[in-house]
C-alpha cells in the first residue's frame, strides 16, 4: 500500500465543523488533511435553509442545546460566537438579512457560505481529498494511519468531522459512532431530531388536515416552541413540532396550545356577548376553517353556545389549550434535520473537543452529543466546536 506524506492532522468529514476546523488549523500553520467520501465539500450546508443557509442565530445560548451534559457546550460557544462567524461572512462582502427568531440566512445562496470556507482552507494550504472512502482507521506508534481507497496517509492528530445519519440521502452515516467504538469512547444513543412526527390510531383524522398550519405552542416535556405547526398525510410537522421532536420520546405526548394569544374565559365571555355563534365560528376567527371544524367536531360542540354551561364552555377552553397528540413514532432520520446524541461528551474536553483517554483524537460538529435547536444553532455549534478543536491541533 502507497503511503503519502505524512501531515500533523487528518480531518474526516468536510462539512461545516470539518471545514472550520481545517482552516483555523492549516492558518496556524499546520499541514491538514480534510478527507469526505463525498465528491463535494458542505453538501449538508448547500441545502440547508431553503438554499440560503441558516448559517447562526442572533440568540445563541447553551442552554439552546440538548446534551448529557447541558453545560458542555458553553465553552467553544463562547470563545467562537454568532458575532465572530458574522464577522468572518462580512469579511467576505456575502449580504445576509435576519428572520424570524434571530436567524441568519444569506440573501444569495448557500454557495457563498462553502465558498468562503473552503477559500479560508486554501489560505491555510489545506489538502482536499474528496470521493475518498475511508477503509481503516488504526493507531500505533503516536500515529493515526487512515487507508483511503488502498493508499494510506498518517497523522499524530485525528478529527471526526463526519455528523450523523440524518439525511442520508446526502450520504450521511453512522461512521462517526463506529469510528469512537473502535477507540472505545462511549455514544449516547442516536436518534432523529428535529424531525416531523407521525400519526396513527384515533389521531388519523389530523391528516386529512394535510397543508394546514396553524401558530400555536408546542410542549414535550417541560419545553414549549410557539412557532407554526403543520398538519402533513403522515403527521405533524412546521416550527414549533420539529423543535418539540428533539425533547420528545417515544410514547410521550405532545401538547398543543392552538389560542396562545386567548385569556381562560374567554368562551363564557363570547357566550353573554354573541350568544347565537358556535365555537367553530370563533375558532375560524383565530383558527383555519377546516382546523377549526375538526376541532369543534372531536370536541361535540356544533351547536350554538348559548346552549352550552359555563362548564362545558371551560372544559373546550382547556382542551383547545392542552391538546394532546401521542405521536406513534417519527420520520426518521430521512427527513431529520440532525440526529441527537452522539459521541459522548464525558469523553471529550470542552476546551479542546480532544478525547481525554485516546491521545490526539478529537470530535466536533453533529458527531458530538450537542443538538441544538432550529434556527442556525447546530452551524454555529459546528463554527464553535470546529474552531476549537484548530485552535489546538
Amino acid at each position: 500500500m502507497a503511503t503519502s506524506p505524512d501531515y500533523d492532522a487528518i480531518i474526516l468529514g468536510a462539512g461545516a465543523a470539518g471545514l472550520m476546523c481545517a482552516a483555523v488549523a492549516g492558518q496556524r500553520g499546520r499541514k491538514i488533511l480534510l478527507v469526505d467520501h463525498a465528491e463535494q465539500a458542505g453538501k449538508k450546508i448547500l441545502i440547508s435553509g431553503g438554499g440560503r443557509c441558516n448559517f447562526t442565530n442572533v440568540h445563541i445560548a447553551a442552554d439552546r442545546y440538548l446534551s448529557a451534559n447541558p453545560h458542555f457546550a458553553k465553552s467553544a460557544l463562547g470563545r467562537y460566537t454568532a458575532q465572530d462567524f458574522i464577522a468572518l461572512v462580512d469579511s467576505y462582502g456575502i449580504a445576509w438579512h435576519e428572520k424570524t427568531l434571530g436567524q441568519l440566512f444569506c440573501d444569495g445562496s448557500a454557495k457563498q457560505i462553502v465558498e468562503m470556507l473552503l477559500d479560508e482552507c486554501d489560505k491555510g494550504r489545506v489538502d482536499l481529498s474528496l470521493g475518498r472512502a475511508v477503509t481503516a482507521v488504526e493507531h500505533a506508534d503516536g500515529r493515526y494511519r487512515v487507508s483511503l481507497d488502498g493508499r494510506a496517509v498518517t497523522a499524530p492528530a485525528l478529527v471526526i468531522a463526519t455528523g450523523g445519519p440524518s439525511i442520508p440521502k446526502m450520504g450521511a452515516t453512522g461512521f462517526a459512532y463506529d469510528l469512537a467504538r473502535q477507540f472505545g469512547l462511549k455514544v449516547v444513543e442516536p436518534r432523529p431530531a428535529l424531525v416531523p412526527l407521525t400519526l396513527g390510531g384515533d389521531e388519523i383524522l389530523f391528516r386529512e388536515l394535510s397543508g394546514v398550519a396553524a401558530d400555536v405552542v408546542a410542549t414535550a416535556g417541560k419545553t414549549k416552541f410557539r412557532e407554526a405547526a403543520l398538519f402533513t398525510h403522515r403527521g405533524l410537522s412546521g416550527p414549533a413540532i420539529l423543535q418539540a421532536s428533539s425533547y420528545w420520546r417515544n410514547g410521550q405526548p405532545i401538547g398543543i396550545d392552538f389560542l396562545p394569544d386567548r385569556d381562560s374565559g374567554w368562551l363564557p365571555a363570547a357566550k353573554r356577548t354573541t350568544p347565537r355563534t358556535t365555537l367553530r365560528k370563533l375558532l375560524a376567527n383565530t383558527l383555519p376553517d377546516r382546523l377549526a371544524e375538526t376541532l369543534s367536531d372531536r370536541l361535540g360542540m356544533a351547536n350554538e353556545i348559548s346552549t352550552l354551561t359555563d362548564r362545558k364552555l371551560q372544559d373546550a377552553e382547556r382542551a383547545l389549550s392542552h391538546w394532546q397528540f401521542t405521536p406513534n413514532g417519527s420520520e426518521g432520520y430521512a427527513k431529520a434535520e440532525v440526529t441527537a446524541g452522539g459521541i459522548s461528551t464525558a469523553e471529550l474536553s470542552s476546551q479542546t473537543m480532544q478525547a481525554k483517554r485516546v491521545p490526539m483524537l478529537y470530535a466536533v460538529g453533529e458527531a458530538v452529543d450537542v443538538t441544538g435547536w432550529l434556527g442556525g444553532y447546530n452551524f454555529q455549534w459546528a463554527w464553535s466546536s470546529g474552531w476549537a478543536a484548530g485552535q489546538v491541533l
